[in-house]
C-alpha cells in the first residue's frame, strides 16, 4: 500500500480514504494496522467541545487513525471530555500553545495532516477582551500554517464558522462564495484566519481546506454557550437569559454531524476549497428555547430578557449544496432528536457540569449575565457609545441588503 505522500504524488483522489480502506481491509484479515499504516492527525483544540467530539469520532472508526491532541487547556479545554479514549494507544495528548512555534513544531513533527479547531470562540468574550481572540485566532493560525508548510504536512483543514458571512437578510443563504462581512471581533478574527489559509493555498500551493459550520450543539459543550446554558439553568429552575427580543435566527447542527462533515472534507475535499456544513434548520432563538422547555417540562416563565449584544447579527443561514453534491454529506440528526439527546446527556452528566462550573465559569457568568448591563455599559462607554443609542441596530440595518 502507498503511503499518503506517494498517493499525493501519483495524483490519486481521496488519499486519506485510500489509506483508511487499506487499514480496514487488513483489520478484516485480523492483522492490526501499525506504524505508518495509520493516518496521524495533529488536532489543535482537541480538549474543547467540537475537537473532543471529533477525536472520539475518528478513533471509533477502527484502526485507521492516530491522533495527537495539542491543546493549551484554557477555560473551555477539558481533558475529562476525552476520558473514554485516554488509554487508547492511538491517542496522545500534548499540552501547548498554538502561538508557540517551537512547541507546535515539536508536537506536529511526524503527523500526516492537521485539523485546526483551536480558537477563542465566544462572541461576548471577544467584545469584552478582543486581544486574546486576535492573538489566538489569527496569529495562532499563521504559526500553524508556517510550521505545517515547513514540515510538508500533506493536508491542513482549518475549521471556521458561518459567522464570517455576517448578518443575512430573510430568505438569503450564504454559499462558499458569499462576501465575508463579519460583525464581531471573534468573527473578524476567523475571517482573517480564513484569508490567511487561502493565501497559503494561492501563494505556496499549500494543500489546505476550510470548513464553515453553523451553530453546533451536543455533548460536552461548555455551559457559557447558548443551548447548554439554557439546559443547565432550566434544570435548576434558574432564569434563562435571552439576548434582546430573542428573535435572532440560527442554523442548528448536531456536533456529530459536523464531525462527519469535517472528516468527509479531510478525506475527500479538494485542496484549496471551502465547504459549508449546516444543519438546514434555521430557527429563532425563542423557538428553540420553547421546544427545549417543552421537552424538559419547564415553564416559559423562566425566559428572561437581558441586554442585547453590541452589533448582534440577526440571522445566519448556510447553503450546503457544495458538500452535499461533491462529498455526499448531509446531516443525520434533526433538531428535535438532537435536543432530546443533548438534554439527556446533560442530565446524566451533572458531575461534569458541576466540575466545569467550579472554575472560571462562575466569575464569567456573574459578570456577563447576572451583571450584564453594567458590564456592557463599561464596554460601550469606552467607545463613547450608549447601549440605548440604537447605533448597533442602525449598523445592522445598513448591511441588510448585501449581495454576493
Amino acid at each position: 500500500m502507498l503511503r499518503g505522500s506517494e498517493l499525493r504524488k501519483s495524483g490519486a483522489i481521496g488519499w486519506l480514504t485510500s489509506r483508511r480502506t487499506g487499514c480496514q481491509r487488513r483489520s478484516r484479515e485480523r492483522r492490526r494496522c501499525q506504524g505508518d499504516s495509520l493516518v496521524k492527525i495533529f488536532i489543535t483544540g482537541g480538549a474543547g467541545f467540537i475537537g473532543s467530539n471529533f477525536i472520539r469520532h475518528v478513533l471509533s472508526l477502527g484502526d485507521s487513525y492516530a491522533v495527537v491532541n495539542f491543546d493549551k487547556l484554557t477555560y473551555a479545554g477539558n481533558l475529562a471530555n476525552l476520558q473514554s479514549v485516554a488509554g487508547d494507544p492511538r491517542y496522545q495528548f500534548v499540552k501547548g500553545d498554538i502561538c508557540d512555534p517551537d512547541a507546535v513544531t515539536q508536537a506536529m513533527r511526524g503527523c500526516d495532516v492537521v485539523v485546526h479547531f483551536a480558537a477563542e470562540s465566544h462572541v461576548d468574550r471577544s467584545i469584552y477582551e478582543p486581544a486574546p481572540v486576535i492573538q489566538t485566532n489569527i496569529t495562532g493560525t499563521f504559526i500553524l500554517l508556517q510550521v505545517a508548510r515547513t514540515l510538508s504536512v500533506q493536508r491542513f483543514l482549518h475549521v471556521s464558522t458561518d459567522e464570517v458571512y455576517g448578518d443575512l437578510s430573510p430568505g438569503v443563504s450564504a454559499d462558499e462564495n458569499f462576501a465575508l462581512q463579519p460583525s464581531s471581533p471573534y468573527s473578524a478574527s476567523k475571517a482573517g484566519a480564513d484569508l490567511l489559509v487561502r493565501s497559503f493555498v494561492r501563494t505556496y500551493r499549500f494543500p489546505a481546506l476550510i470548513t464553515r459550520s453553523s451553530n453546533n450543539y451536543g455533548p460536552y459543550q461548555f455551559p457559557e454557550k447558548f443551548l447548554p446554558l439554557m439546559i443547565t439553568n432550566a434544570f435548576g429552575n434558574k432564569p434563562l437569559p435571552v439576548y434582546g427580543d430573542g428573535r435572532q435566527q440560527r442554523d442548528w447542527l448536531y456536533v456529530e454531524d459536523n464531525c462527519r462533515g469535517i472528516l468527509a472534507v479531510l478525506e475527500r475535499g479538494r485542496d484549496g476549497e471551502t465547504y459549508n456544513i449546516g444543519g438546514n434548520e434555521v430557527l429563532e432563538n425563542l423557538e428553540v428555547i420553547s421546544r427545549l422547555l417543552k421537552l424538559m417540562g419547564k415553564p416559559e416563565s423562566l425566559i428572561t430578557s437581558v441586554a442585547d449584544r453590541p452589533g448582534h447579527d440577526r440571522r445566519y443561514a448556510l447553503d450546503c449544496t457544495k458538500i452535499e453534491k461533491e462529498l455526499h454529506w448531509r446531516p443525520h440528526i434533526q433538531l428535535d432528536s438532537g435536543l432530546e439527546q443533548t438534554v439527556n446527556w446533560y442530565r446524566e452528566h451533572a458531575d461534569w457540569v458541576e466540575a466545569v462550573r467550579r472554575g472560571e465559569y462562575r466569575t464569567y457568568y456573574a459578570k456577563y449575565y447576572e451583571h450584564r448591563n453594567s458590564a456592557l455599559e463599561a464596554v460601550m462607554s469606552a467607545e463613547g457609545t450608549s447601549l440605548t443609542s440604537g447605533a448597533a441596530g442602525e449598523e445592522r440595518g445598513s448591511r441588510k441588503d448585501r449581495t454576493n
